[in-house]
């Protein structure tokens, strides 16, 4: 993991680890990443609740690391783990939420359900989870249902989550591999939304670099998009896929802007989305909107490499070359393989002129696609400085530009031979056909040289004209505002009394199975006003006010001479505590000592 700075804890946060696969056949590994990832998607509609990416997540997945640990390096205060097993048309999922502060679990459960109900049951997981997270951090308010039913059809389901599988792993073969089974999903279900948006992203990633024809990833990418929009147009992703194709397909700085902010509205925690902002605002030059952003998501994904390559890409083109080395080396702590922050790093060294530290850097990262290439352009663009490289070499094996490189290799080297009316004519040609490797033309430092000519200035006129930019203000993430209030002041005093009579009088609290809905239900309050009641006029949690009372009736019963026979734990059940663990932990918080400790200081 990545030696990065401390993140703060948030009160009411959660991280997802990779649900494990139980069932007897290791393919059905999809299956489980498929629930891990609905849940995790689920959770982020509760306004209120950090959860953390999907990517960072997945990067403890197959790792035994203590949960305390992952609650440092991620900054939550609960982690959800669990396991999925799948024998025909059964599931069990067992699920347990733990609190990382001291790795006490908070909640367990087991659930065995038949696959047809896999959504309701997706759904009542999320949902007690969100209530476990409300009755011991805060308030939160949560809707009646966190999950909907996309689909009848479970064999079109299981094909998305196949194509969904494979198109996060982001190279050109799976996600040509996980457009097979969206087209395979639209066929068992063609009213099933989401495999359109997946199919039209994964056509539209490859059209844009190089690895499928353009114009004909373009038409299928929009011919989906199109067809899934129709359906729906209140999906975050159906947003991000079209905003996707608009950005990086078409170089469509508006429509790209448009469809990313709606995409954030719809799930402000879905950092894909936040991600392809900033990298819009790279694009056209706002460079400081970006690096909001791009600080913005590494909160919630602080272990995507992707998020930290786009933050070392804003340095590299701002010219903060050692700012940008030291981040893309986050990137490969957490990914030693991505190619795109190895070749980076190598570019920065060719501008830090240090041939030294290049030649150190390709020798360690011997799967560095273009060694002899970046050794080049160090020496044209620095023949004073004696690095170890064959020049003529490399100058006869100038080419066009392959589809396959994810960096214009053969541009810089033209620009550094000194052929600059030929590197235009591939600038040109780049930008014609919307080549994502050209994207950022305009604040490229290899691309300096061409700044002169009429040629380049009219390329940066015409496409980063005002009239095609959208306004970066317009993209901002908006501050969370003040709680509102939910009851009148009457409302309040009614609900304090009707509470205090159940507790004080009735003493609901000795019930060890009460939470939050059963007393919500008690009184005639919705959960999401009582939850807000509690933290707003008498400043506790759910579980800090019960356990209030729980602790003064234990203390009662424990300096009561008749109850010398029993033992302090057996007391504390007789008060309403429901485990060792949560009565100790929370009587040491209240009192600063242990419960033996304070009975002899009492006593």
């Amino acid at each position: 993991m990545p030696k990065q700075p401390p993140i703060p804890h948030a009160g009411k946060s959660i991280a997802v680890l990779p649900f494990v696969n139980m069932s007897a056949d290791p393919e059905n590994e999809y299956f489980s990443d498929g629930i891990t990832e609905e849940i995790i998607n689920a959770l982020t509609t509760v306004q209120g609740l950090k959860v953390i990416a999907r990517t960072s997540s997945f990067a403890y997945k197959h790792k035994h690391i203590d949960v305390r640990t992952i609650g440092r390096q991620l900054g939550v205060h609960t982690v959800l783990e669990g396991s999925v097993r799948r024998a025909q048309n059964r599931i069990r999922i067992t699920a347990q939420l733990i609190n990382t502060a001291d790795g006490t679990h908070l909640w367990s459960q087991n659930f065995d359900r038949k696959l047809e109900d896999i959504f309701a049951l997706q759904d009542e997981i999320s949902l007690l989870i969100a209530d476990q997270i409300r009755e011991n951090f805060g308030h939160l308010y949560i809707e009646d249902h966190l999950i909907g039913v996309p689909t009848q059809s479970l064999e079109a389901y299981n094909l998305y989550l196949k194509g969904r599988y494979h198109q996060l792993k982001w190279n050109a073969r799976d996600l040509l591999k996980g457009v097979t089974y969206y087209e395979q999903s639209i066929e068992q279900d063609p009213a099933f939304a989401l495999p359109y948006f997946g199919a039209a992203l994964s056509y539209g990633i490859n059209a844009s670099w190089g690895f499928i024809p353009h114009q004909e990833g373009m038409r299928k990418a929009h011919a989906r998009l199109t067809a899934g929009l129709h359906l729906t147009d209140q999906s975050y992703l159906g947003h991000f896929a079209q905003a996707t194709v608009s950005f990086w397909g078409q170089w469509d700085f508006q429509k790209g802007h448009q469809h990313y902010v709606q995409a954030m509205a719809l799930n402000p925690s879905f950092t894909d989305a936040e991600e392809g902002l900033a990298e819009l605002y790279t694009a056209i030059g706002a460079l400081q909107q970006a690096m909001q952003h791009s600080d913005n998501i590494l909160i919630l994904n602080p272990l995507s490499p992707n998020h930290y390559y786009t933050k070392g890409n804003i340095y590299y083109l701002s010219g903060e070359y050692e700012k940008a080395i030291e981040t893309l080396e986050m990137a490969l702590q957490i990914d030693p393989q991505f190619g795109l922050a190895i070749e980076m790093i190598a570019l920065c060294y060719i501008h830090l002129k240090d041939a030294p530290k290049l030649e150190a850097f390709l020798r360690h990262h011997s799967q560095a696609q273009q060694p002899d290439t970046c050794k080049a352009l160090f020496k044209l663009m620095h023949p004073d400085v004696p690095i170890d490289v064959d020049l003529e070499a490399v100058r006869s094996k100038v080419r066009e530009e392959q589809a396959s490189s994810l960096v214009a290799w053969n541009l810089y080297l033209q620009v550094g031979i000194g052929n600059h009316e030929l590197a235009l004519d591939l600038l040109e040609a780049g930008i014609r056909t919307k080549t994502g490797q050209y994207i950022n033309f305009k604040h490229d430092p290899f691309l300096v040289p061409l700044h002169a000519y009429t040629r380049f200035q009219d390329l940066v006129a015409s496409l980063f004209h005002p009239s095609n930019l959208p306004h970066p203000e317009v993209g901002s993430v908006p501050a969370a505002g003040s709680p509102k209030a939910v009851l009148s002041d009457q409302e309040v005093q009614h609900y304090l009394s009707a509470i205090a009579e159940v507790l004080e009088q009735k003493q609901l609290y000795l019930d060890t199975d009460l939470c939050l809905k059963k007393l919500a239900e008690i009184i005639g309050l919705h959960p999401n006003k009582l939850s807000w009641l509690l933290n707003e006029h008498i400043g506790k949690n759910f579980n800090e006010y019960i356990n209030s009372f729980r602790l003064e009736a234990f203390k009662e019963k424990a300096l009561d001479p008749s109850n010398r026979h029993l033992t302090l734990l057996g007391l504390a059940f007789e008060s309403g505590f429901n485990s060792k663990t949560a009565f100790n932990g929370f009587f040491k918080k209240m009192e600063g000592m242990t419960p033996r400790a304070w009975v002899k200081k009492h006593s």
